[in-house]
């Protein structure tokens, strides 16, 4: 296996942001615990000032739902709305007004809302591509072969005042669900990111931001490994989900390029983290987890945080975890909700 040149570096300040965040949130981490549903739910303690959202859908009738999950929070309010382009065609890729405008309407309501929008790197994203067809992806992207979508793209956004979006390009590319991974060739996916990322700025108007988004943990390819560089990326966020099934939420601290790590890297690097997606799964109903994740959240203070919310990850959306949801009121809802 390749291993990073600034292992030792990297393994020092894990080990470091572990034994602050422990430090930080000692009650609330459950040291120790597995989801067993033996154990009470951890007090719903609020989360202060971090730009929250759900993911309820892509469409505008996602849109809508955001109004139900604030509802459901007791009034709280969801600031950030976040959703994704299709990965099956260039076409989709460059957006549509049928996605934008819902979107554009639901931003320009309050002063404040974030648009945060997961921008594939390749067409046929989720059609199993071979390694050998994503090598040859990837080196034509960095050739400047897809910079015609990716300008649509980005004027798309600026027309319809989404030009401060935050973009999420390229998401777990450590993994192998998506064509647009990084492992069959990492040189020829940071070049590409940067040279999208170029064209991307290159739009009159824009503000963007870019979110570097790994998967938690080793996955396929160490994640450090696809990072494309300080000048291109101005988030580096975390996809995080309550997975292997028996890991406590301290071993996602601590694990190999885990929650900890994370924050390391960032901080290392002089940027700001993100959770544009987490949520239950391999351990079913944990509160524990969740608490675990809102803490780690007021600790650390990311740009922006957004509950994955359908089944079986979310809490909204998903009525098998009603305890998780009871947390997730308590740090999301309206001071003072019944």
């Amino acid at each position: 296996m390749r291993r990073s040149p600034t292992r030792p570096r990297a393994a020092l300040l894990v080990l470091l942001a572990a034994v602050l965040t422990l430090l930080l949130v000692p009650e609330r981490l459950a040291p120790g615990e597995r989801h067993t549903g033996g154990r009470t739910a951890p007090d719903p303690l609020p989360l202060p000032d971090v730009p929250s959202g759900f993911f309820t859908g892509s469409d505008a009738e996602g849109v809508r739902r955001i109004s139900g999950a604030e509802a459901w929070l007791g009034g709280g309010e969801l600031t950030v709305g976040h959703t994704y382009l299709p990965g099956d065609r260039w076409s989709n890729i460059e957006g549509h007004p049928e996605l934008f405008a819902p979107w554009a309407r639901w931003k320009a309501a309050r002063p404040g809302r974030l648009f945060v929008l997961n921008v594939p790197m390749m067409d046929r994203n989720e059609a199993g591509l071979t390694d050998a067809e994503v090598r040859a992806g990837l080196r034509s992207g960095a050739a400047g072969a897809f910079d015609r979508h990716f300008r649509a793209l980005g004027e798309g956004l600026a027309a319809h005042g989404l030009e401060d979006a935050v973009l999420v390009l390229g998401w777990e590319m450590n993994g192998t669900t998506y064509g647009h991974r990084c492992g069959p060739d990492p040189a020829a996916w940071k070049a590409y990111w940067r040279q999208a990322v170029g064209v991307l700025r290159g739009v009159a108007g824009q503000r963007f931001r870019f979110d570097f988004t790994p998967s938690r943990g080793r996955d396929a390819v160490p994640w450090p490994e696809c990072y494309p560089g300080d000048d291109v990326v101005d988030i580096i966020g975390l996809d995080a989900y309550d997975q292997p099934e028996g890991l406590s939420f301290e071993g996602q601290v601590t694990e190999e390029y885990g929650l900890a790590h994370h924050v390391a890297f960032a901080k290392a690097h002089g940027k700001p983290v993100s959770y544009p997606e987490w949520g239950l799964f391999r351990n079913g109903d944990n509160p524990a987890y969740v608490r675990g994740m809102l803490d780690w959240f007021a600790a650390h203070r990311p740009v922006y945080q957004t509950v994955t919310d359908y089944c079986p990850h979310g809490v909204w959306g998903c009525a098998d975890n009603p305890r998780s949801a009871e947390v997730v009121r308590g740090a999301l809802g309206a001071p003072g909700r019944p």
